[in-house]
């Protein structure tokens, strides 16, 4: 079922409009770990100290709050596996995939032009 985000349609959300659930999509995405987590993950399902290994740089408290954010949103898989010590891998989902091209193609448009961004 569609929400109203403040256009009165029930088939279109406005990301603009101060209500809108999408902001909330669009804050988690626009995080950088979020992209780089997803990122990583393009690679095939992982491990928590994989992930923290290949992310240099997060610490294991933000890379948890985000994993969760990322599960609970559709984003990405948690699947534990009776071990001992136990086994969990997160993995994308399709909706994961599905956002995996454009973030890509910012992390790439990133690099390329860094250089040439002002920096503060």
């Amino acid at each position: 079922m569609s929400m109203t985000c403040a256009t009165g349609r029930h088939d279109k959300h406005d990301v603009y409009a101060a209500q809108c659930p999408c902001r909330g999509v669009l804050d988690l995405l626009a995080s950088k770990w979020t992209a780089l987590v997803i990122g990583a993950l393009e690679e095939g399902p992982q491990r928590f100290g994989e992930l923290q290994r290949r992310l240099e740089g997060v610490s294991p408290k933000v890379l948890t709050q985000t994993l969760r954010r990322l599960e609970e949103s559709g984003f990405v898989d948690r699947t534990v596996y009776p071990a001992v010590p136990l086994h969990v891998e997160y993995e994308l989902t399709d909706l994961g995939f599905g956002v995996a091209e454009p973030l890509a193609a910012l992390r790439g448009w990133v690099e390329r032009n860094l250089d040439d961004i002002h920096r503060v």
